[in-house]
């Protein structure tokens, strides 16, 4: 799918034609640079690998800096690949929120904060176990029991157990796109995207 990268800039609200207040984040869309064009010929697929914000030179591998130099742009700090563009895109090539139309609807790809090591009740949502009495005066947000002892007489795979809890790639799907503001390469989308303020997102058609 066709789209670009952003920076979430945080969360706001607007009211509607009708009075509706509708919780929004505001996010900066590129303008995202095209760094290469991957073929079928020569990659084995169709693709645009696209740069978004500027990074040192210092900061910048050689590498990578005979890549962007192949390309005719500066340094970038985040690359993405995305599929089904329409039109011809060449090196250097630059790609602005002007793709994106208001009412249309977006997946938003981000990485959730992180939380840390969490029991399971915040974890994965248990309820808790044990009573209020007969003695279980601190076991209300214990998991139980985990697996029988004499069989299988272990602990399968996947058992919902406390642990490390967010700071993953996450997809929400389907919002819609309230205002585009293209002077300022700002989108408003409707409701709320992973990711704490500044975090880099990616926008998919």
């Amino acid at each position: 799918m066709p789209g670009l990268l952003g920076k979430k800039i945080g969360m706001t609200s607007v009211f509607s034609a009708d009075g509706k207040n509708t919780p929004c984040t505001v996010i900066e869309v590129g303008p995202c640079v095209v760094t290469q064009v991957k073929n079928i010929e020569k990659d084995g697929y169709e693709a645009l690998q696209l740069g978004f914000q500027d990074k040192k030179d210092k900061h910048t591998t050689k590498p990578m800096a005979g890549h962007f130099k192949k390309a005719g742009v500066t340094p970038k700090r985040h690359l993405a690949e995305f599929k089904g563009f329409e039109g011809e895109y060449k090196l250097g090539d630059t790609i602005t929120v002007d793709m994106f139309q208001e009412m249309d609807f977006v997946d938003v790809v981000g990485t959730s904060k992180g939380k840390g090591y969490q029991g399971v009740v915040k974890r994965h949502g248990f309820g808790g176990v044990g009573q209020t009495t007969h003695g279980q005066h601190n076991r209300l947000r214990a998991p139980g029991s985990i697996g029988a002892c004499s069989y299988p007489a272990k602990v399968f795979k996947g058992m919902r157990m406390a642990g490390q809890t967010g700071n993953q790639r996450v997809t929400v799907q389907n919002l819609q796109v309230l205002k585009v503001i293209a002077e300022h390469n700002l989108m408003m989308i409707k409701g709320s995207v992973p990711g704490s303020k500044g975090s880099i997102v990616i926008i998919e058609k």
